[in-house]
C-alpha cells in the first residue's frame, strides 16, 4: 500500500520534471540507481520493518534499481529478506586486501558470500575519519571489480575547496589515481557518486546547476580517455537529497540516480525519492 500523499507527490514530480526537462533539453536515460546508505544505523527489528516496507513499495520498479547498503552485521538479514526481490544490496566499505592477517577487515569474497553485489568506496565519512589515501581507495575499487562487485566510488570537495573554485581539481585527483593505477577502462560497469562533502548531512544540497556541471565534468573526463567505459558508467548525486529536491536533481544531465543517507531510513521519504527517480527515468536527457 502506498504511503499517504505519494500519489500527489508523483503527480507533482511529473509536472516539475516536465518543466525541468524542457529547460535542460534532457535526452533519454537508461535505468536509474537509487542507493540507500544506512550508515551506522539500525537493528534487526528496525531493519526488518524498513525492508518489508521497501519490498511492498519499491520492488519491481520498471526504471529504477534500488540498492540497500547496510552495516556488515546485517548483510545476512538483507540476503534473507531481499533474495527473492529486485532490490539489490551491498556493503559500505571493503578491504583493499583479498585475504590475510588483517584483523577487523572484511574482504570482497566475504561480501559475496552474503549475496552482496554493490559496495560503497571512499565515502568521505570514512576517508576523512580513517585517513584513507586515494591509493587505498583505488585498490578497494579494483578488488571490488575483480570479485564482481559494483563499486560505488564517492568523490567530492569540501566547502573551502568549492569556494576556492577547486572542485574540479579535487575530483580530478581522486579519479586520476584510479586511472593511473588501473586505466580508465575500469570505470565500465562502475558507479561514481558525486558527493560534495559540504552537502553531506548538512541539509544543503548542491543546486541542479552545480550537479549538472560536475556530472558533465566527470563523464567528459572518462569519455576523453575511454568513451566506451564512459557510456557504461553510472554517475549518481549524493548529499542531502530529500523528497523536495530529488525531482530537480534526478533529471539533470548525466545524473543516473542518487546515494541517499538520512532519508533512506524513513520509508516514506525514500519511496518519494525513488518515485522522483522513476519519473525522471522516463524522460530524455
Amino acid at each position: 500500500m502506498k504511503a499517504p500523499g505519494t500519489h500527489f507527490f508523483c503527480l507533482t514530480a511529473s509536472v516539475a520534471a516536465r518543466r525541468i526537462r524542457a529547460s535542460l533539453m534532457i535526452k533519454k536515460s537508461a535505468q536509474k540507481i537509487v542507493v540507500a546508505n544506512w550508515k551506522m544505523h539500525g537493528n534487526l527489528k528496525q531493519n526488518q520493518a524498513l525492508l518489508e516496507t521497501y519490498i511492498r513499495t519499491l520492488n519491481n520498479l520498471p526504471n529504477t534499481q534500488v540498492v540497500v547498503c547496510a552495516p556488515y552485521p546485517y548483510l545476512a538479514q538483507l540476503q534473507s529478506l531481499l533474495a527473492d526481490t529486485d532490490i539489490a544490496w551491498g556493503a559500505q566499505n571493503i578491504a583493499r586486501m583479498e585475504r590475510g592477517a588483517y584483523t577487523g577487515e572484511v574482504s570482497a569474497e566475504m561480501l559475496r558470500d552474503f549475496g552482496s553485489t554493490y559496495v560503497i568506496i571512499g565515502h568521505s565519512e570514512r576517508s576523512t575519519a580513517y585517513c584513507e589515501s586515494d591509493e587505498n581507495i583505488a585498490q578497494k575499487f579494483m578488488v571490488a571489480k575483480k570479485y564482481g562487485l559494483t563499486p560505488i566510488l564517492c568523490v567530492g570537495e569540501t566547502l573551502i575547496e568549492r569556494e576556492a573554485g577547486m572542485q574540479e581539481n579535487v575530483v580530478t585527483k581522486q579519479l586520476d589515481t584510479i586511472i593511473r593505477m588501473y586505466g580508465a577502462q575500469v570505470f565500465a560497469e562502475a558507479v561514481i557518486s558525486y558527493e560534495p562533502i559540504w552537502a553531506i548531512g548538512t541539509g544543503l544540497a548542491a543546486t541542479p546547476a552545480q550537479a549538472t556541471e560536475m556530472h558533465k565534468f566527470i563523464h567528459d573526463k572518462i569519455a576523453a580517455l575511454d568513451e566506451a567505459a564512459a557510456d557504461r558508467l553510472k554517475i549518481l548525486y549524493g548529499g542531502s537529497v530529500n523528497p523536495q529536491n530529488a525531482v530537480q536533481l534526478m533529471v539533470v544531465k548525466n545524473c543516473d540516480g542518487g546515494l541517499i543517507g538520512r532519508c533512506s531510513l524513513n520509508a516514506q521519504e525514500f519511496e518519494q525519492i525513488c518515485a522522483a527517480a522513476e519519473q525522471a527515468s522516463q524522460f530524455e536527457r
